[in-house]
C-alpha cells in the first residue's frame, strides 16, 4: 500500500471479476465431476464464496482459476466445445499471428487455427466498407454467452496486443438469449450488446485490420507468460460513460472524489444529464463509487502489508466497522479472512514454458 498522498494507480487499474463469470466458468467441470472445490482452492478462491451472487474476485484469481481448470480439464475452452482445446494451444496460436505483417493477416491466421481446433462454430473475418466483424457459423443450437464472450476474450486480447493498442468493439451479438448476468460481459466488449440475433458476431473499425504487426519474439515471449491475466483487464472497453468516470476517479485518493454536481460540472454536462446517461447504461454514481472501492480494497489486501484500519481510512470510510460490513457484504469474507486465504494462494502466473490458459 503506498505512502499517504501517494496514488495507488496499479492497484486501482487492475480489476475484479464477479463470482457469476466464475460459476460459468465451472459449468462443464462440474458435469464431468471434477473436484471443484479443489480448483478454487489452488486458484486462491474460497469456495464458499460462490454462495454470494454480489461477490467479486480480483482478475489475478480468474487468471489462475483458468489456468488450473486448463490443466485439470485438458482444455483452455473450459471444457466449452466437443473437441478440446488442449494447453499450448493459445500459445501456438498466438505464434502464428505473430508472424504477420498486420493486424488483419494475424486475425486471418488466428482464426484459420481455431477453425482446425474447435468443432462448435467456424470463425471467419468479414470486411464491409469502414466496418469489420468476427462471424461465427454455428449448425447447432446456440451456445451460452459465456462460451462466446470467452473466444472474443481470447481473440480480441490477442489482437489488441499485436495492434498495440485497445480495438474498441463497437457491437457484439449473440444468437443465444440474454443471460441473467451481464455487467462484466459490457465492461469487457461493449455496452451495446444484443441478443437473440441470427448470428454471433463482434463489430469493429476495419482500419485496424491495416495495421502494421511490430511486435518482438521477446515481447511474444513476456504477453504469453503474463496471459490470460493481461487480457483480462487490459483491453477492457472505455468507450462507456461508466469507465471513463471510473477512469477520472481513479486519479483521485478516495477521499477527494467530487460529489455528484462537481463531476458533472467536470465532465460539462449538467447533473440531469450525467444523471440520465448513467441510468442508461444501468448504472449509477454511488454504485461506480461502490465497486472500485471494492476493487481496489480486495487489491490492497491481496498485495498490501497495510492494517485493516489504514485500507478502510484510505478508501473513504468513517472507521473500520464500517469498511468490515461493506466487505463482507462484497465478498463474503471479512476483510482478515481475505487476506489470510490470499497470503496462502498459489501465484496465477504460468510456468515458464509459455504455456497460457
Amino acid at each position: 500500500m503506498p505512502d499517504k498522498g501517494e496514488r495507488p494507480k496499479a492497484m486501482m487499474q487492475r480489476g475484479t471479476i464477479s463470482v457469476h463469470l466464475v460459476e460459468e466458468a465451472l459449468v462443464v467441470a462440474r458435469q464431468r465431476g471434477f473436484d471443484i472445490d479443489a480448483v478454487l482452492t489452488l486458484a486462491g478462491i474460497a469456495p464458499g464464496l460462490l454462495a454470494d451472487a454480489t461477490a467479486r474476485v480480483p482478475a489475478s484469481q480468474y487468471a489462475a482459476l483458468w489456468i488450473h481448470l486448463a490443466r485439470a480439464m485438458n482444455c483452455e475452452f473450459f471444457g466449452m466445445d466437443r473437441h478440446p482445446m488442449r494447453p499450448g494451444s493459445f500459445t501456438l496460436m498466438a505464434r502464428s499471428a505473430h508472424g504477420a505483417e498486420t493486424v488483419g493477416q494475424a486475425l486471418r491466421r488466428a482464426l484459420r487455427f481455431i477453425s482446425l481446433i474447435l468443432d462448435d462454430f467456424q470463425p471467419r473475418l468479414v470486411r464491409e466498407g469502414e466496418r469489420a466483424s468476427v462471424v461465427l457459423t454455428e449448425t447447432g443450437e446456440p451456445l451460452r454467452a459465456f462460451t462466446y464472450c470467452t473466444f472474443w476474450l481470447i481473440l480480441h486480447g490477442l489482437t489488441c496486443w499485436l495492434a498495440g493498442r485497445r480495438i474498441p468493439v463497437t457491437a457484439a451479438e449473440f444468437r443465444c438469449a440474454e443471460p441473467p448476468y451481464t455487467e462484466d460481459y459490457r465492461t469487457l466488449f461493449t455496452h451495446d450488446l444484443r441478443f437473440g440475433r441470427s448470428r454471433t458476431r463482434l463489430e469493429f473499425d476495419a482500419a485496424v485490420l491495416d495495421l502494421p504487426v511490430k511486435r518482438s519474439e521477446a515481447e511474444l515471449k513476456s504477453f504469453l507468460r503474463r496471459a490470460p491475466a493481461n487480457i483480462l483487464v487490459k483491453y477492457r472497453s472505455n468507450d462507456s460513460l461508466t469507465v471513463q468516470v471510473r477512469r477520472r476517479l481513479r486519479r483521485l485518493d478516495a477521499t477527494e472524489w467530487p460529489d455528484f454536481d462537481r463531476l458533472a460540472g467536470e465532465l460539462h454536462m449538467s447533473p440531469s444529464t450525467l444523471r440520465r446517461r448513467l441510468d442508461g447504461e444501468g448504472q449509477n454514481y454511488q454504485a461506480i463509487k461502490d465497486s472500485l472501492r471494492r476493487d481496489l480494497a480486495i487489491r490492497c489486501l491481496s498485495e498490501g502489508t497495510n492494517s485493516v484500519a489504514d485500507i478502510a481510512e484510505r478508501l473513504g470510510f468513517a472507521d473500520p466497522s464500517s469498511f468490515h460490513r461493506a466487505f463482507k457484504k462484497w465478498t463474503g469474507m471479512l476483510p482478515g479472512e481475505f487476506r489470510r486465504g490470499s497470503a496462502g494462494a498459489e501465484t496465477a502466473v504460468p510456468r515458464d514454458d509459455g504455456r497460457a490458459a
